[in-house]
């Protein structure tokens, strides 16, 4: 990708702004959170999904599978995967060590998000709003 994001038609904008959406609130441990890592990156593990979702919604919707959402959608993946894995079974709580080394890695994957988030909302002439 070339830093920049015009979707093509309808259904690239609405799979952009989904994305969007999902980024914008999924990336963070929830308030609820109970101080393991399992559930810090329970969020991450839910925005996967979604973005299953929203990547096949798109291309059941007649899509292109080489689009630049496309693109976007599965650039999370990787961004999420290596934390996800390290993380998804420790129920222990932590301490500081797990948690500084559990906020470089979440650090890590938000910096990702960041990129995709300003993507979206320039290409999407959201850029003015904020959550």
């Amino acid at each position: 990708m070339d830093g920049q994001w015009t979707p093509r038609d309808h259904e690239e904008l609405i799979a952009g702004w989904r994305l969007w959406l999902a980024v914008s609130s999924s990336a963070r441990p929830p308030a609820d959170w109970n101080g393991s890592p399992a559930e810090a990156v329970r969020g991450l593990r839910e925005l996967m999904a979604t973005c299953d979702e929203i990547l096949c919604d798109y291309l059941a919707a007649g899509g292109s599978d080489s689009a630049e959402v496309a693109a976007l959608l599965r650039s999370m993946y990787p961004a999420a995967s290596w934390t996800c894995e390290l993380w998804h079974d420790d129920t222990a709580p932590l301490d500081s060590e797990r948690a500084a080394l559990l906020h470089s890695d979440l650090a890590g994957f938000t910096d990702h998000v960041l990129g995709v988030q300003t993507l979206l909302a320039q290409g999407g002439g959201w850029a003015s709003l904020t959550l």
